[in-house]
């Protein structure tokens, strides 16, 4: 099924009933905000407006055999007390890490593999920049306490509950000038210029700083894009690793379904809401009103302004409308015949044609810029146009989970940057060389990479809004630097009575965390 979860009754059926809650949105973190309302005892009706469930965090079967994830397509933010209180390891979650770090080929025919183990790590190093060990490792030192600071494994986690103030986050790490520039000032450029020398090792770490952020590395407060994306606790003993779901990221989505299903919510897909309607509820597309006191939206923090027309509040209005919500991405999913062959770690000549994964299929891959092309890519992009080549980020999940495509065939997720939203000539006119650029982004650190190519499914800033609902195909509705998160980022609890957000426009922030719905049902209940 894939998600298409469909009506469990008629429309008028569920708009007799009375309802203590109302989700907006069956993405993941409204699934979690129904789960945790419908286990407090709340009467929980969620209206999904496409007919399969989990927003960006879904599955497709884009060829036959394979299970794709559209958008979402990696777990690292994914909160281990969600995980914990909603039983999703006993409800069938597997959780696969990518335990081979971050591999990097460069032009000049060498590469890097930043291991997760850090011996295995430190050995690369020193083999690429053996003056940067040091360097490398105090970096990284820096990064872990700041995290460990900031999110202990306890109901400290500043992760949980209201944001913290910038005071409390200054006290929270010490006032440490070090911690504080890397929370809120430093780009990614000057993070790794502190403490690297080799040209080569900064450019591998460059792209981690402006991952979904439309805005360049040398931009202040990049570094705490970094930082971000460092934070994950899945696994309390790989803290930081980010890894595979079993099966596809849909997964993630498909299980709190059940856990909320279970807990007694009613769950009802392919039910447009046209209005949101404080204290009283919603109104669908068909024009019945279904009600309830409290609403809660899983949808971007823009849509649900529109939801709410003329009851938006004047100042709440004024806060949404000021953050950046035009995505600057694309994601490619290529089925392929074989893993890519990179120059600069080569399969044997003999079996190209029947290689499979080797250890840095099993990383995180990234295609690298020069600081010129970084600063030029994004320069073309906010033009209106295309860059010379895309940095790209590529998962081969089939290296560790055959099972979500046919034997002998390949899932590749690239999510490359900087394209505009709007393109010139426009999406439609040239949706295909974008993804023609995606693959020759790619292809110049490879051999023969366009044979291996069987299909490939390209959905730029226009597609994810369209598809998935995103205001202007922003993964995270709405950026994540400094100026935008922590006490800056919209609250769970609006001004309009009755109505919460529970989406990754809130904080702690974007991707698969699941805690945005969490935090919103602990407002909603007063716990929080």
């Amino acid at each position: 099924m894939l998600g298409r979860v469909g009506r469990p009754a008629p429309i008028a059926e569920l708009a007799a009933r009375r309802w203590d809650v109302i989700v907006v949105g069956a993405g993941h973190n409204g699934l979690t905000a129904a789960a945790y309302l419908a286990r407090a005892g709340r009467r929980v009706l969620v209206l999904e407006a496409r007919e399969r469930i989990g927003g960006a965090c879904t599955l497709e079967e884009t060829w036959p055999g394979t299970r794709v994830s559209p958008c979402a397509y990696l777990a690292g933010l994914l909160h281990p007390l969600v995980i914990d209180e909603l039983d999703l390891w006993g409800r069938g979650l597997r959780w696969i890490p990518a335990d081979g770090g971050l591999f990097v080929p460069f032009e000049d025919g060498s590469s890097i593999q930043l291991w997760e183990d850090e011996q295995r790590c430190a050995a690369e190093v020193a083999a690429l920049a053996p003056g940067d060990v040091d360097g490398y490792r105090e970096m990284n030192a820096l990064m872990r306490r700041v995290i460990d600071q900031l999110r202990p494994p306890d109901e400290r986690d500043v992760w949980l509950g209201p944001s913290p103030s910038r005071d409390e986050l200054a006290e929270r790490v010490g006032h440490d000038p070090e911690a504080l520039g890397l929370l809120f000032e430093w780009s990614q450029a000057e993070l790794l210029g502190r403490y690297l020398d080799d040209d080569r090792l900064r450019s591998a770490l460059m792209g981690q700083g402006v991952i979904g952020t439309n805005a360049s590395p040398f931009d202040p407060g990049t570094a705490s894009i970094h930082l971000h994306h460092s934070g994950g606790r899945i696994d309390p003993s790989r803290p930081g690793v980010w890894g595979f779901i079993e099966g596809g990221m849909g997964r993630v989505s498909f299980l709190l379904h059940d856990a909320a299903v279970e807990a007694g919510a009613v769950v009802a897909a392919g039910v447009p809401v046209a209005q949101i309607v404080p204290e009283e509820g919603v109104v669908l597309d068909d024009g019945t009103a279904v009600h309830a006191p409290v609403v809660v939206v899983n949808a971007d923090p823009q849509v649900a302004l529109r939801l709410l027309g003329d009851a938006a509040d004047d100042g709440w209005r004024a806060q949404v409308e000021a953050v950046p919500i035009e995505g600057c991405t694309v994601k490619v999913t290529r089925l392929l015949t074989r893993p890519p062959d990179f120059l600069a770690r080569p399969s044997d000549e003999r079996d190209v044609q029947g290689a499979g994964p080797r250890a840095h299929h099993r990383a995180q891959i990234n295609t690298p810029l020069t600081d010129a092309q970084w600063q030029a890519g994004f320069a073309a992009a906010r033009g209106g146009r295309l860059p010379e080549w895309l940095w790209t980020e590529d998962y081969l999940q089939t290296a560790y989970d055959p099972s979500i495509a046919p034997p002998g065939r390949h899932l590749l997720s690239v999510f490359a940057q900087y394209v505009p939203y709007h393109l010139e000539g426009g999406w439609d006119a040239r949706r295909d060389e974008v993804g023609q650029l995606a693959v020759a982004s790619i292809a110049r650190f490879c051999r023969d990479f366009e044979a291996s190519i069987e299909g490939m499914e390209v959905l730029g800033p226009p597609d994810i809004e369209r598809e998935v609902g995103l205001t202007g195909g922003h993964i995270f509705q709405g950026e994540c630097l400094p100026e935008q998160m922590w006490d800056r980022r919209l609250a769970a609890q609006t001004p309009m009575p009755g109505v919460y957000l529970c989406g990754a426009g809130t904080h702690p922030g974007g991707s698969v965390m699941a805690v945005n719905g969490r935090n919103a049902a602990m407002a909603v209940l007063g716990q929080g």
